[in-house]
């Protein structure tokens, strides 16, 4: 397994959403994910649309199906009145060519994990809940996108229906 980044403890990167900086255009798969992240917790899924294949499969949180980065805008606004990320790490796993030279049939794979941070809807601040996402990309583009966090355990906990 390739991992992008720092090998022993990386520096926390907080995704700056708000960044103009002219930086140059994303190469690596790893890259790739980084800048689309950005882009979608500005949030502007118009552009980090850019970065996704025809057909884009996501999985969300709970298992909920969705089809564009302006879905997960719309689930996020719901749930959270601001969530950021704080990226520990993010790791590729390289698709090898098969033994006949052609590409194979899925692409490379990058985990992003880290921490998410924000407000709930009530303006309650949080910080430290957990976060994984699994992207595969193929010719420089999202294909598909699995995401997984502690929010709903947290809200349970908030509910008082299960033990911190």
């Amino acid at each position: 397994m390739a991992s992008q980044g720092p090998a022993a403890a990386p520096a926390l990167r907080t995704i700056d959403a708000m960044s103009t900086a002219s930086t140059p255009a994303p190469t690596t798969a790893g890259e790739i994910v980084d800048e689309f992240l950005r882009l979608v917790m500005i949030p502007d899924p118009d552009a980090a649309r850019r970065y996704t294949a025809p057909g884009l499969r996501i999985t969300f949180t709970g298992k909920r199906p969705m089809k564009d980065p302006a879905d997960t805008t719309a689930f996020n606004k719901a749930r959270y009145r601001w969530v950021k990320k704080r990226i520990e790490r993010t790791e590729t796993v390289t698709a090898t060519r098969l033994s006949n030279g052609a590409a194979p049939e899925d692409g490379d794979v990058v985990y992003s994990l880290g921490t998410l941070f924000g407000e709930w809807p009530d303006g309650t601040p949080f910080e430290g809940n957990r976060y994984v996402d699994r992207y595969v990309v193929k010719d420089g583009l999202i294909m598909q996108m699995d995401v997984w966090n502690d929010s709903a355990e947290w809200l349970l906990v908030r509910a008082g229906l299960a033990k911190p």
